[in-house]
């Protein structure tokens, strides 16, 4: 399918194909992550018409968003949107942009509705009709936000690079973009490609994980992490026949806009952290592999603390040590981990 028709497919999908959430035939646009604990009661109290419109593969939400400007990629229904205008507070902000005019219509009809529930004097939500390809057309400027987010969208554009080249335009020096999506164990055939139901199942556009890796550097993103990893179950025997051996995963991500290595070195540092993120007095993960206990000084690469002393988390965590000495490539390995440990997916490994 040429870039237009992969978009009018998409729409069609998502605006008169599927109408609620039941409507999907695989697992693969069905959450697979568990929201945290504070947002699994919060999001029983959203709207039925929000939640029953929802597709999404996983659970973008940092911590600390309070007063934050987030901007959701293809929010659909606005479940996510209206979750983090939660997170972020009255004096925050969520942009949630979607091109399919259907999903809009129930973004928008409830947006009193949650504003009322929430106790905010006026709305902290805005939903744009437009594309995430080109975030500059919906009105989207330079360095305008702090966190991007997206759950099962990106693996629906036809143009993925322009995409992510548009999230690092529009985020703010050392803004976040923390994303949930679908990736594949290997390339998908072009054959595939042109089928409007596994495209619209979030299966064929899956990007195989080694170019996202590869893509994310090109665009200058030399190390981004990977929070969780969930293999999909496809649970329909017609799709499986069609897909073949290609494995799939639910995989989250975050990646900051910062200036990084490509690879972990040792400058000596340590990280502190306080104990000071809202609902997390005791432990702050930063990915898979790093796990910040309160009080307890961890050894961390000259990234992990670039990502942890130049972003809205600084006044959270004391880094000890500078760059001013260098001691060679970092361990990969986790503390807990033996030291044959594989490095997990990412741009880097420490």
């Amino acid at each position: 399918m040429h870039d237009t028709q992969t978009i009018d497919a998409v729409k069609d999908y998502y605006g008169r194909v599927l109408t609620r959430t039941q409507d999907l035939k695989t697992s693969a646009c069905c959450s697979a992550e568990a929201l945290p604990g504070g947002l699994r009661e919060l999001v029983r109290s959203l709207h039925p018409e929000v939640k029953d419109r929802f597709y999404g593969c996983g659970s973008p939400f940092p911590p600390a968003l309070e007063g934050r400007t987030v901007l959701d990629l293809g929010c659909g229904s606005g479940r996510d949107v209206y979750l983090l205008s939660h997170l972020v507070g009255p004096g925050g902000k969520v942009i949630g942009i979607d091109m399919t005019d259907e999903q809009l219509a129930v973004a928008r009809r409830h947006v009193d509705y949650h504003t009322q529930m929430y106790g905010y004097t006026h709305p902290n939500v805005e939903f744009v009709q437009g594309y995430i390809e080109d975030l500059a057309a919906a009105g989207i400027a330079d360095a305008a936000v702090d966190l991007v987010v997206s759950n099962c969208v990106v693996n629906l554009s036809p143009d993925k690079r322009r995409v992510l080249r548009e999230i690092f335009r529009v985020l703010k020096p050392g803004g976040e973009l923390y994303f949930s999506d679908v990736y594949a164990d290997r390339r998908i055939p072009a054959a595939l490609q042109q089928d409007p139901v596994l495209f619209g199942e979030c299966l064929s556009g899956a990007l195989y994980l080694e170019d996202f890796r590869r893509l994310m550097d090109e665009l200058g993103c030399a190390d981004f992490r990977t929070m969780s990893q969930t293999p999909i179950a496809i649970g329909n025997a017609d799709i499986e026949r069609r897909i073949g051996m290609i494995g799939f995963s639910s995989i989250t991500v975050r990646a900051f806009k910062l200036a990084l290595e490509d690879r972990c070195e040792d400058y000596g540092q340590v990280a502190v952290y306080a104990g000071t993120i809202p609902d997390q007095p005791h432990v702050f993960v930063l990915d898979d592999h790093h796990r910040l206990e309160t009080g307890r000084p961890l050894r961390v690469c000259g990234n992990t603390a670039a990502m942890l002393s130049q972003t809205w988390y600084a006044p959270h965590v004391e880094i000890r040590g500078d760059t001013s000495r260098h001691f060679g490539l970092f361990d990969c390995a986790p503390a807990a981990a033996p030291a044959a440990v594989a490095c997990p997916p990412g741009g880097g490994c420490c």
